[in-house]
């Protein structure tokens, strides 16, 4: 039986690992459009359009392609989301979202003045003596 030989993919995640993403739940290559689904004994399953997809990958290769989608995982894509989601926090609001912080910002100041406003006035009126 003929396998399919997968150590330039073995090579390209540890040296191009930006030529890879993971989205739900599957590694995607993106020059080549192939996807790669993982079980989790480490099995692999291959979606391509074209006849990459018709071999398997041998077992022993497999458990090599496997060690190396974790690390992919844990050194490069795993920090790319993290930083992703940080630099998200930051972004400026748009649209009505802006429109309701502005809003939200001048109720509180105007809130914060008629609340100083009316203890001004209570401190200036003469109480009556008993």
């Amino acid at each position: 039986m003929s396998y399919l030989d997968v150590s330039p993919m073995i090579s390209a995640l540890r040296h191009s690992p930006s030529s890879f993403e993971f989205t739900s739940g599957s590694l995607n290559h993106i020059p080549s459009r192939h996807t790669f689904h993982f079980d989790s004994a480490g099995r692999v399953r291959l979606d391509a359009q074209c006849g990459c997809a018709s071999l398997s990958v041998r077992r022993e290769q497999e458990a090599v392609l496997f060690e190396a989608f974790k690390e992919w995982r844990t050194a490069y894509w795993a920090p790319l989301e993290i930083n992703r989601q940080f630099a998200a926090h930051f972004n400026p609001p748009t649209g009505w979202r802006q429109r309701l912080i502005h809003f939200t910002e001048w109720a509180h100041r105007a809130l914060l003045r008629q609340s100083h406003t009316s203890a001004e006035h209570k401190e200036g009126v003469a109480v009556p003596a008993e």
